[in-house]
């Protein structure tokens, strides 16, 4: 474990101990949080008894699932096409840097009326938030991209398909990683958001339910495992960012 990692860990830890010792003092009222080890405690009690849990884990699981690979695969896929086409990123350029102004939400009742209430609409809403993060990754990581490789491609009759497999992506896969993450994050904020909106099953709705209901327990514990779950996730393909590195970096 590195001094940075460690550090992190116990600034984390101290963040929820000083937690559960406000909630426990009664400083901070427990109609408004609960102390964070009666969190875990509501997890695994969810977990083990209520009917529901796994179905509406799955179904979220199922769109978060759809809306990263959309979001990444396509995200690169247009990174591609802009970055080859020089006319077209001048113009999309301002567009990409104000695409995170405008909030995406905005679009939801038009993603109904195409898609329906159901998985579609979160999945293109997930994929919403997530594209633009992976497209603007996508040209800078090709920037990046020693011209002599391009070269070698050029020299060896390698058409663009060929050429962007074979020698952009390995080159580029190590800055591609940032937008990985965005994408997977943004990705995440876009379906779990849509599913506390306007959705009839899934991990967000339970949470809406649970907070209209006033029932902390729940809505706590559900909260938990959506961290839990980011954390995880960001450890995972922060790891593989550092392995891509290293190895990128040696040869």
């Amino acid at each position: 474990m590195t001094r940075v990692r460690a550090l992190q860990l116990v600034l984390v830890g101290g963040a929820v101990v000083v937690l559960e010792l406000l909630c426990r003092a009664g400083i901070i009222d427990r109609f408004t949080m609960i102390p964070p080890s009666e969190m875990l405690l509501a997890l695994a009690h969810v977990v083990g008894t209520e009917p529901w849990f796994w179905p509406d884990v799955s179904y979220t699981l199922g769109n978060l699932g759809a809306a990263i690979a959309l979001s990444v695969a396509g995200g690169f896929l247009i990174g591609l096409l802009v970055h080859a086409l020089p006319r077209l990123r001048r113009v999309l350029d301002p567009i990409f840097t104000s695409y995170y102004a405008v909030p995406t939400f905005v679009l939801y009742p038009l993603l109904i009326v195409f898609f329906g209430i159901g998985p579609a609409s979160l999945i293109v809403l997930g994929a919403l938030f997530g594209i633009v993060a992976m497209i603007v990754a996508t040209v800078t990581a090709i920037d990046r991209v020693p011209r002599v490789l391009l070269k070698v491609a050029r020299v060896s009759r390698l058409g663009p398909v060929r050429t962007a497999l074979l020698m952009k992506l390995p080159a580029a896969s190590p800055h591609l990683m940032t937008g990985l993450r965005l994408a997977v994050a943004y990705s995440v904020i876009g379906v779990i958001a849509g599913e506390f909106i306007l959705s009839t099953e899934g991990v967000g709705r339970r949470v809406a339910l649970a907070y209209n209901n006033f029932d902390n327990q729940t809505m706590y514990a559900l909260l938990v495992l959506i961290l839990g779950f980011a954390i995880v996730v960001n450890a995972v393909l922060g790891s593989l960012e550092q392995a891509l590195h290293r190895r990128w970096y040696r040869s």
